[in-house]
């Protein structure tokens, strides 16, 4: 880590500026970025439109806002567009879609040239390529991606008041994506170029970056990019208004003896200092539900960064992390529907250099003592 970070009494360090460089940037296009507001919905493919049907709507009660024998349009309890999550119904589990709402008609315009530019693969439809979505471009972006950018949209009844329709564990609001890659600096310079500013990041002594949040609205992200093996989705957050209610989400599918959904909490996460849980659907694709996370909005909201052996960083409680949300991701497609083709990663992983033989990790950044086995947990 470089010098100018400021340690915290938190244990990990700030700064004023992103320290993530890369030896293999994107270009930057000299035509202009368009203004991304937030994340706005995913597509999904799933295997049994039923069974996930069953999952996202009777378990998790997000609101279905139109469906048919192919596709089901979900969102959560305080949007107002179309929605927050589309399932397609198709052969291969995959992300068909990370879809971003931009300021302004014609900032589609503006991402349709920008990528264009880049060399990407673009489509554009005036009408939509989904339900309640209007002129909108989708591309496959410079890191393997299917992105899409829209303005156009058909708006529905926000349910916020409707306290008739509330569960104890009720969605509100789709948070964000988040993204594996081979090469976080390279999406970093990236995103950066788009628009987007880092908040958060994992990094060790020698510079190697682990991962990186970037947000668009003043939360601590609208997207992460996670290192491994991609593109790949790692997840989809979903946010609720208290911790108490992702404590019964938990209740619930325990009642249901659905408890195999849970890969990994509750517990609260070092970096975001969200409370989380971490779930997988009928076709394990990763869906976090979140909440309790920060304000980032200001210019000068100084990046954190997370020494990658501090033990918290990753929850907060020391809690260990499951092998599986380290390997685990699901595939992504590219505009014909086909699965992008995985790049390995070669820098290190922080599953690697975090535990096993050739890893450690810490509680007290000065202590020498090694950490107990029961905080390694099935990971040893």
């Amino acid at each position: 880590m470089t010098a100018d970070r400021t340690p915290t009494s938190s244990g990990f360090f700030v700064s004023t500026e992103v320290n993530v460089n890369t030896d293999n940037p994107v270009p930057t296009p000299k035509a202009p970025a368009p203004d991304v507001l937030r994340c706005a919905y995913m597509e999904i493919v799933v295997t049994d439109l039923a069974k996930s049907r069953e999952f996202y709507v009777d378990v998790l009660d997000l609101v279905v806002t139109a469906e048919d024998e192919n596709y089901v349009y979900l969102r959560s309890m305080e949007e107002f567009i179309h929605h927050n999550l589309v399932l397609r119904k198709g052969p291969v589990a995959a992300v068909a879609a990370f879809s971003y709402r931009v300021r302004t008609p014609e900032d589609v315009d503006k991402a349709e040239a920008y990528f264009q530019e880049l060399g990407c693969r673009t489509e554009r439809r005036k009408d939509g390529f989904v339900k309640g979505i209007g002129d909108s471009v989708r591309v496959e972006d410079p890191l393997g991606f299917p992105y899409e950018f829209f303005y156009e949209v058909e708006h529905v009844e926000r349910l916020a008041w409707r306290y008739d329709l509330y569960t104890p564990g009720a969605l509100v609001r789709l948070d964000h994506f988040n993204q594996v890659t081979p090469d976080v600096p390279r999406g970093v310079k990236y995103m950066a170029d788009l628009g987007f500013r880092t908040t958060e990041d994992i990094q060790d002594e020698n510079g190697t970056v682990y991962a990186a949040w970037m947000r668009r609205k003043p939360t601590v992200h609208d997207t992460a990019m996670t290192g491994g093996d991609g593109p790949r989705m790692h997840h989809v957050a979903f946010a609720t208004h208290e911790k108490h209610n992702i404590l019964a989400i938990c209740d619930k599918l325990g009642a249901l003896r659905r408890s195999d959904a849970i890969e990994r909490g509750p517990g609260r996460h070092g970096v975001s200092n969200a409370f989380y849980l971490y779930l997988r659907d009928p076709d394990g694709h990763r869906v976090e539900i979140y909440t309790q996370d920060y304000y980032t909005g200001d210019p000068d909201n100084p990046v954190v960064t997370w020494d990658v052996h501090d033990n918290q960083r990753r929850d907060w409680w020391g809690t260990p992390v499951v092998p599986s949300w380290y390997t685990d991701a699901s595939l992504v497609l590219d505009l014909d529907g086909n699965p992008q083709p995985l790049v390995k990663r070669t820098d290190d992983s922080e599953m690697a250099v975090t535990i096993g033989a050739d890893g450690f990790s810490y509680t007290r950044a000065d202590d020498d003592q090694p950490m107990p086995e029961y905080k390694l947990g099935n990971q040893l």
